[in-house]
């Protein structure tokens, strides 16, 4: 279903997955481009953000923070969008916005939500390298996990969008860092161009015991966004007064019922409280009003310094994302995983 200018391509939820989603729960649909009112903008998407908190909004109750996407409409996402026509005042023909437009070549705004990125030289790092991940990562690891000199900081995912900036970061103030990540083509990433002092590939066998020998000194911080066994290897190596801040847990995104075994929370709860342990969840959205100006001074100096590394997983093709997703919740990206919907 190749692009047309009248027409509106439109990746709609087609059925609500039970357990890992497939590409057969959505449906690529055509609709006719929408004819903005007064006081609305219409939008070009140009580059489409995929992450893993979109499969929680697949789910009927959605979230405490986001509502479910209804079947039969379009699967909700950032956007790096531009302008096309505008009866809106404060927005022209031409300008470049970072917008909430879902997945589609087209969509409409009153102009709440958007920003306008100027002219930036890569306009896709608004979703990621200077947007939503990063700044998940920057507020995770300094305003709750709090790394010191010296100090031993775990990651998981660590070539993911998120985990990435957090090891290099936490590089930055003095830390040790050690990444978990899967694959042994990750793990060398992570080490070579990401400066982390250690990587163990998750996917081999005896992850606690390789964890130990990487963390003699404990763990003083784990940036927490997978769960699972992951978070079974790090629970006994947390040192006394480690933080913990939680901003996902991909692991179980797609479980159905409990996870087998013995039931972990006696001694998950007994871990934090003799330890004295600070376990934090987060949701990015509360922090933009406080925290995103100097997230943007900062990220943007560190990446003009060369200090920071990114790494971005483009699929071409508004058509490839349900497949695209898929494969991020399985862990095949590399980076920041972006869709190129349109030429910039």
């Amino acid at each position: 279903m190749p692009q047309r200018p009248d027409i509106n391509r439109r990746i709609l939820l087609a059925v609500r997955p039970l357990g890992e989603p497939t590409v057969q729960d959505f449906r690529l649909d055509e609709a006719a481009v929408p004819v903005p009112a007064e006081g609305q903008v219409l939008l070009r998407t140009l580059y489409l953000s995929l992450d893993p908190y979109m499969r929680n909004l697949m789910d009927e109750g959605g979230t405490r923070y986001a509502p479910a996407v209804p079947l039969k409409q379009p699967m909700v996402g950032a956007t790096v969008s531009r302008v096309v026509a505008s009866r809106h005042p404060g927005f022209g023909v031409g300008e470049l916005v970072l917008a909430s437009a879902g997945w589609q070549d087209y969509a409409l705004s009153d102009g709440t939500g958007l920003t306008p990125l100027g002219d930036m030289a890569q306009p896709s790092l608004a979703l990621g390298g200077l947007g939503m991940t990063a700044f998940t990562a920057y507020v995770g690891l300094l305003d709750i996990g709090q790394p010191r000199p010296g100090e031993t900081v775990v990651v998981a995912a660590a070539t993911g969008a998120v985990g990435s900036v957090v090891g290099q970061i936490a590089r930055l103030k003095g830390a040790r860092v050690v990444g978990i990540a899967g694959g042994a083509e990750k793990c060398r990433h992570a080490v070579e161009q990401l400066g982390f002092d250690a990587c163990l590939d998750h996917r081999a066998p005896g992850l606690g015991e390789r964890l130990a020998a990487a963390c003699p000194d404990g763990i003083d911080v784990y940036f927490e966004n997978v769960g699972g066994a992951v978070f079974d290897a790090v629970l006994p190596l947390l040192n006394d007064g480690a933080r913990v801040p939680v901003c996902g847990v991909i692991a179980h995104y797609n479980d159905a019922a409990p996870p087998p075994g013995p039931d972990r929370l006696p001694r998950v709860m007994s871990t934090l409280l003799q330890r004295r342990i600070r376990m934090q969840g987060f949701v990015i959205l509360d922090h933009y009003g406080e925290r995103f100006e100097a997230f943007h001074r900062d990220m943007s100096q560190w990446l003009a310094e060369g200090r920071i590394a990114l790494r971005e997983d483009r699929v071409d093709g508004l058509e490839h994302a349900p497949a695209a997703f898929v494969s991020l919740l399985q862990g095949r990206n590399f980076g920041k995983l972006v869709v190129r919907v349109a030429d910039a």
